[in-house]
């Protein structure tokens, strides 16, 4: 089977799963309040569904427009606009006839099942398979430093001690560390063995995130190679996986690190590079693509990773601290989404099929299902017309003041918000596809 088509199953059964359990926080607390649910589905059923059919009082059904799922609730103004509904005389089984609190909590279903459920899977990949992190004893060597980071008294070789005067264990963590959280000071042991405080600006994530400078840490490794990757230049100046690299450009080559280096000093012409090949040295002219890059990564056998598992009861708390975290690293990373150079890199389903591996791996598949669950809670729950969180917004103006805004005013409210948010998938897919044909 293809990478790309173990891609899709993933994303199609990960978002499935998903989206049922997100209605299903709408629907119980709805039938637990006694107002009818006329339609559950699956997907959008416009103009006409692939299947349905009416249990009780409540149409199931699975739509063929693959971009999310609904409930219709009686009584409520959504993205069904049933105008003719509201224009009758309130029932006591309408959502509009019940109380402000069961109407908050009915709206707030769905992202507290997606927290729930993304919490649960995380406590369940903790006891069944725990998880891997890499230690300074994992990599003796220690990192390579990116040069803009010198200046702050960063050097190859270092290794990660402490954060913010924390242990800090997983110190392949170290880039997420410092682009999305308040690092002010970063313990290392440097090669030599002295131990130095490092200070750093405040806005040091803002710093790397608009020079581009995303990972300014990376494994100090020996330069060879062990994957050559399909249509970039490496593969058709014709590198392959082992080959280790001795100079660029007459530069000699002692880490990999330096390879990328020095390619991306003349990213613009062809570089020289000689590599060893079963003894035999070969010199290569390549030139790299308009971001500077050959399209070659080294061996990762050279880092090794340490094993960590849970009891039944530490399950529970690392993996809510493992998803408590995915969560606010999202929510502070939230923020470059805002500027010229973030909206650029926002994705649709491409990018979101993209997080699951070319091959299957149940482990991968539920970490991956985790991260968007949470990541659809967080989205869902923004004060946005059309989102929960709209409806949410408007039910604590109502409980706030006493005064229920107009059915006219959702009404726009709604189709403003729809309208946006068919905007954004747009153009997140449209980013997707421009990054498909031109990078």
């Amino acid at each position: 089977m293809s990478p790309f088509a173990v891609k899709a199953i993933q994303l199609i059964l990960s978002l499935s799963l998903l989206i049922v359990l997100h209605e299903l926080g709408h629907f119980i607390p709805a039938k637990i309040f006694k107002t009818r649910v006329e339609k559950f589905f699956l997907f959008f059923d416009v103009k006409f569904a692939l299947f349905k059919k009416k249990i009780g009082e409540t149409v199931y059904g699975i739509g063929w427009l693959p971009l999310g799922g609904y409930v219709k609730i009686s009584g409520m103004i959504d993205e069904s606009m049933d105008k003719e509904q509201m224009a009758q005389p309130p029932q006591p089984w309408e959502f509009r006839t019940k109380p402000a609190w069961q109407r908050l909590i009915i709206m707030l279903g769905g992202v507290t099942v997606n927290i729930i459920v993304g919490m649960l899977i995380y406590i369940g990949i903790m006891y069944f398979h725990g998880e891997y992190i890499t230690t300074n004893k994992d990599m003796p060597n220690g990192f390579a430093v990116e040069e803009s980071f010198e200046q702050y008294g960063f050097r190859d070789g270092d290794q990660i001690l402490s954060v913010n005067g924390e242990e800090f264990k997983d110190v392949s963590d170290i880039n997420k560390e410092l682009l999305l959280r308040d690092v002010r000071a970063v313990e290392v042991r440097h090669a030599d063995g002295t131990v130095e405080s490092v200070s750093l600006p405040e806005d040091i994530g803002s710093i790397m995130f608009d020079s581009d400078v995303i990972e300014p840490f990376v494994p100090l490794l020996q330069p060879v190679l062990d994957t050559v990757i399909a249509d970039y230049p490496a593969i058709a100046a014709g590198f392959q996986n082992g080959d280790r690299v001795l100079s660029v450009n007459g530069k000699p080559i002692e880490y990999y690190h330096e390879l990328s280096s020095e390619v991306k000093k003349k990213k613009d012409s062809v570089s020289t590079i000689v590599v060893s090949r079963n003894g035999e040295a070969i010199s290569i002219d390549v030139k790299p693509n308009e971001k500077g890059q050959i399209g070659v990564d080294y061996d990762r056998t050279q880092v090794g990773r340490t094993h960590l598992t849970y009891g039944f009861g530490e399950s529970f708390s690392r993996g809510i601290g493992y998803g408590y975290s995915i969560l606010r690293d999202y929510v502070k990373q939230f923020k470059y989404v805002f500027t010229a150079k973030g909206a650029t890199q926002v994705g649709g389903f491409g990018a979101i099929g993209n997080l699951f591996p070319s091959t299957w791996s149940w482990v991968a598949f539920w970490h991956t299902t985790a991260l968007i669950s949470i990541i659809l809670a967080f989205m869902n729950v923004l004060p946005i017309p059309a989102l929960d969180g709209g409806h949410v917004a408007f039910l604590l103006y109502e409980m706030v003041t006493g005064r229920k805004p107009g059915d006219k005013f959702l009404e726009y409210a709604q189709m403003i918000g729809f309208f946006l948010l068919i905007a954004l998938v747009l153009f997140a897919n449209g980013n997707d596809i421009y990054r498909w044909l031109f990078q």
